[in-house]
């Protein structure tokens, strides 16, 4: 396969808001011992591209420093030791980083063939929510069959998800979400909608469970949720944080709450895993959830389309906060 010496990608010039999203022609990347070199047809947005686009994401040394952290696309190069891809494979990817371009690298465990003929564009929504809901709430969180979880921002990307796969494994889901039209989008996919500008959502997990709690909690707020999120755990639950709109730090903690209900605190980056655990991750979601995408079942909701050049656009629109689903871009 002959390929082009030079493509398109999108750079963070600077840290700050979206317009520091440019586009640049720079050489191909080369898929070096383990990875494939994907030709990019879409590529999901997600919040930690914003995060690391303002500066406010904890990039450790050697991670790419391009945005974009899942892909679908097309395998045209293989690099030495790979044997499970052939070039001209269908798949998508969870990157390392990189994916805002017309090629991406990724380590070859990190990729799954698309499952059941989807196109490029729900394609490219499964993978980062995908990874990041099952290693969390149903690793970190061991959410199963009967067990009662909560999830906030029930209409993101990782919260469509969380809600289709557990009305998919018989889970009773709580989620919020701050509108009526949001709300109704819970209700739909399966779970009881509280809308957090209305409500106490402890106060309502209280009362909607006998005074029980939920099992699992999946937070994205961090701090300023963390003492609300103690007082809806039920005995032996589990707090799983996955960011931190809500701040980084967290004030006058219930410890007592902890200790009292013998609850666990815990959390994960997933860009920060290493290629052997995601590999893991990703083999999991082959066994468990590929069948069940195949099947058209707990497809991604995709709330707009924007082309690679108007990234910057996608990125305003995801910061508005009113997108239900995952917003895409579209590489072609």
């Amino acid at each position: 396969m002959t390929l082009p010496t030079e493509m398109t990608r999108i750079e963070i010039t600077e840290p700050g808001g979206p317009e520091v999203l440019q586009s640049r022609r720079v050489p191909l990347p080369i898929a070096a011992q383990g990875e494939i070199l994907i030709r990019v047809h879409a590529a999901g947005i997600n919040r930690p591209d914003a995060l690391q686009r303002a500066g406010k994401y904890p990039m450790k040394p050697g991670m790419n420093p391009i945005p974009g952290l899942e892909v679908a696309g097309e395998v045209v190069a293989i690099g030495n030791g790979v044997s499970m891809f052939a070039v001209g494979d269908r798949v998508c990817a969870l990157t390392n980083g990189g994916g805002y371009a017309e090629y991406c690298t990724v380590p070859a465990g990190q990729a799954l063939p698309i499952p059941g003929g989807l196109g490029w564009i729900q394609a490219a929504a499964i993978p980062e929510t995908f990874f990041t809901v099952w290693a969390n709430l149903f690793g970190l969180g061991a959410a199963s069959r009967g067990k009662r979880v909560l999830i906030h921002g029930g209409t993101s990307g990782i919260g469509t998800t969380a809600l289709m796969l557990c009305r998919e494994f018989g889970i009773e889901a709580f989620a919020t979400a701050g509108s009526p039209d949001k709300c109704e989008a819970i209700r739909e996919l399966g779970g009881k909608p509280i809308n957090y500008r209305e409500q106490d959502f402890a106060a309502v997990i209280a009362e909607q469970t006998n005074g029980q709690g939920v099992n699992v909690i999946l937070d994205i707020m961090g701090g300023s949720y963390l003492n609300p999120n103690l007082k809806a755990l039920a005995m032996d639950g589990r707090l799983v944080m996955l960011g931190f709109l809500g701040g980084a730090r967290a004030n006058d903690v219930d410890l007592l709450s902890i200790l009292g209900k013998r609850a666990v605190v815990t959390g994960s980056l997933l860009r920060a895993r290493t290629s052997a655990e995601k590999a893991d991750i990703a083999a999991q979601l082959r066994e468990h959830v590929w069948p069940v995408l195949a099947a058209g079942r707990c497809l991604p909701m995709i709330d707009k389309v924007y082309p690679l050049l108007d990234a910057a656009q996608a990125h305003a629109h995801m910061e508005m906060g009113d997108h239900i689903g995952k917003i895409v871009l579209n590489v072609a």
